[in-house]
């Protein structure tokens, strides 16, 4: 049988005032029925590019096609070029013959209609059947993608939903009409690990059971090896290696593919330096972010990398002393009340947490999405009040500070968010949101010393001078997270919290950020608490581990300990629920 899409000698560039940007460039690759092709590569690489000229969904202008044809082939019909197809060709092959999945659900469902009224919508689009048929095809829908409770959830809004039960809706919703093929872009990139593996899971059901051809683009390569049949490495917009993921994965040809594979935490021990894929090209022009970030050492605490901790919360004798002490917690919000008056019984989104944070580790933080390790996080710098119990700050209790006080506190605690984009002012540049921090405190007066100061932190994140007249948007993911972190130390804080801050990243990004963060842990010598779902990164750059669950702590230890030998069963699930590369 013929593919069912074949994309031959695909070149679009991207034209704004009169400047010419390569998208992609000769893209040419198959996708038979029944078979999961992944797109693999770093953002910028042009996967996402490909697959939105599928559906004709990049917007042109400025996106120029300047060769190649998709043709698409829907069982006994002959091949139809989707890129000269008109806009009511379009409407009716979009979600009935191909359908897609986009990354972010939230921003893909209406927050004011119902899930079900979605789904049932998208159905009637393309079928004439009542709006009774309608509901109970998209009820069977819900109950086909697993989610709990069905016929409830077809009655409630996307944002009373978790992520992955989101996801599960637009899966539901891309199913809607049997499609022959469907394209997801990075459905699972900000979904924790048991989340994940149970949505890549109902993908490949899926796509066995209506012998589907899918199109899965990912920067994921442990999500590859556990979903994909065949695999393309695409690189600043050209296919460098292709073939089945098992090849792929035990003999990559190309020093792009072998770069992407090495530069998984999950491959190196704690404090060895992760590689970059610079360390594998040749290519003159591409940075070298691997060299150690140059910074004067600071005396302040010993390496922890070859203290042991034990298994339980007691502190071991040759570590430094405690920063933050936790002692029996709570954040507790009223649940709300029934449409009969009903008062339901509070969300226990910390309940009776205690531990200790020492001077100069790295505690990971982990858990699943509404396991309370955020709330817990933004707790220790009083950006939530807690319901009951203590935090200590060097002993100082920290719920008796008031505002000045607190203003005070901030010099010694910062926080650096997931998403440097939504924590930048779009307004402002670079350089002042740096020194906004040096003015609100007046640490340096005269705007030559500011600079002075903004441009050595500039440096320290291995960003050049000439970024401080930029604005936010003029720079890709990793160099705005090395803005958000440049931002954080420019107070020299003793202690820090990093909420998640390279799980939306590349894998090659997040080696140069965590490679970052480690040589400024070791020059500055702060206090890191490290919360993420990714248990291999957690390992990688944690001393200790702390697992929370339903707000109350799983399970707290050594990192290596507790990833290789994990006593609690919630801990043991989640490293289980971790993609495996192929050995």
């Amino acid at each position: 049988m013929p593919p069912i899409l074949s994309v031959q000698d695909l070149t679009i560039d991207f034209q704004t005032e009169g400047i010419s940007t390569p998208g992609v460039r000769g893209i040419n690759f198959e996708v038979q029925r029944g078979e999961i092709v992944a797109l693999v590569g770093e953002s910028g690489s042009g996967k996402s590019i490909t697959a939105l000229s599928i559906l004709q969904l990049l917007p042109a202008p400025p996106a120029k096609y300047l060769s190649g044809k998709i043709l698409f082939t829907d069982g006994n019909d002959r091949p139809v070029d989707l890129l000269q197809q008109g806009p009511e060709q379009m409407r009716n092959i979009r979600g009935r013959r191909i359908a897609m999945i986009f990354q972010e659900p939230m921003t893909s469902l209406n927050p004011v209609f119902t899930c079900g009224y979605q789904v049932a919508e998208a159905i009637r689009a393309h079928e004439r059947i009542s709006a009774r048929e309608a509901r109970q095809k998209a009820i069977e829908l819900f109950e086909k993608v697993k989610l709990p409770d069905p016929v409830g959830i077809f009655n409630r809004y996307p944002h009373t939903l978790s992520g992955g039960q989101k996801q599960r809706v637009m899966i539901a919703m891309a199913m809607s009409c049997h499609p022959s093929l469907l394209i997801c872009d990075e459905p699972t990139t900000a979904l924790d690990v048991t989340v994940q593996s149970t949505i890549l899971q109902l993908i490949r059901e899926l796509q066995q059971t209506e012998e589907l051809g899918v199109i899965f683009i990912t920067h994921d390569l442990g999500v590859v090896a556990q979903v994909a049949d065949r695999a393309l490495v695409l690189y600043k917009g050209q296919i460098v290696e292709e073939g089945a993921v098992k090849e792929l994965f035990r003999h990559p040809q190309h020093p792009y593919t072998k770069g992407l594979l090495n530069c998984r935490p999950s491959l190196h021990t704690k404090g060895e330096r992760l590689p970059v894929v610079s360390d594998f090209m040749t290519d003159p022009s591409v940075p070298d972010p691997s060299v150690p970030v140059q910074i004067a050492p600071a005396p302040i605490v010993p390496e922890l990398s070859s203290l042991k901790f034990p298994a339980g919360e007691a502190r071991p004798e040759s570590s430094p002393e405690a920063l933050i002490e936790v002692q029996g917690l709570r954040i507790w919000y009223p649940g709300r009340k029934t449409w009969t008056g009903r008062q339901r019984p509070p969300v226990k989104a910390v309940d009776e947490v205690s531990f200790t944070v020492y001077k100069g580790e790295t505690l990971g933080l982990v858990g699943e999405s509404g396991c309370g390790k955020t709330t817990l996080g933004r707790a220790l710098l009083r950006l939530v009040d807690p319901t009951a119990g203590k935090i200590l700050f060097e002993g100082s209790d920290l719920s008796g500070y008031k505002a000045g006080d607190l203003k005070k506190l901030r010099r010694h605690i910062q926080i650096i968010f997931q998403d440097p984009y939504s924590s930048l002012n779009p307004r402002m540049t670079v350089g002042d949101a740096i020194a906004e921090p040096l003015r609100v405190h007046r640490l340096i007066s005269g705007r030559r010393a500011e600079k002075e100061r903004v441009l050595e932190l500039l440096e320290k994140v291995s960003l050049r001078p000439e970024h401080f007249d930029r604005y936010p948007h003029e720079f890709s993911g990793g160099q705005r997270q090395r803005i958000v972190i440049a931002r954080a130390l420019a107070l020299n804080p003793s202690f820090i919290v990093c909420d998640e801050s390279v799980s939306a990243l590349d894998v090659s990004v997040q080696a140069q950020v965590l490679n970052l963060l480690n040589d400024l842990k070791k020059a500055l010598g702060f206090t890191v608490v490290f919360i993420s779902h990714d248990l291999s990164v957690v390992r990688y750059i944690s001393d200790r581990i702390l697992v929370m669950n339903k707000g109350r702590i799983e399970e707290i230890g050594e990192a290596e300990r507790v990833y290789n030998h994990p006593q609690a069963p919630y801990t043991r699930r989640l490293i289980e629920a971790i993609p495996k590369g192929i050995a």
